[in-house]
């Protein structure tokens, strides 16, 4: 983007000065070139700008997919862990109810038979 308005800021100076047909001494060309070659310049310049925002665009896209990816694997992961807790938890709770359930019918038969 600043070699772009570089090179707007060279084709305005230019064409403030004036559009002299005339030889420059300093370079040989007239202004007409000058403004040719910093339109050309201008053109290469916002197509290399265009190709390094693709080119940054397509590696921030690659980057948030792989993390997108990333995340999406550890909530499956975590979510597979807490099901795996639940599904012990509710054995653990059965088997003590269990117990508990005939522990009382031993403790009844025990008062019955007295």
């Amino acid at each position: 983007m600043n070699k772009l308005l570089v090179a707007l800021g060279l084709a305005a100076t230019v064409a403030l000065v004036g559009c002299n047909k005339e030889k420059a001494p300093e370079t040989g060309a007239t202004t007409g070139e000058h403004l040719e070659n910093a339109a050309d310049q201008a053109g290469h310049d916002i197509s290399q700008a265009a190709d390094e925002a693709a080119a940054k665009t397509k590696a921030a896209t690659e980057e948030a997919t792989a993390k997108i990816d990333a995340a999406g694997e550890e909530a499956a992961k975590k979510t597979e862990a807490a099901a795996q807790d639940v599904k012990e938890s509710a054995k653990e709770a059965t088997a003590a109810t269990a117990g508990a359930v005939e522990q009382g019918a031993a403790d009844m038969k025990e008062k019955a038979q007295q």
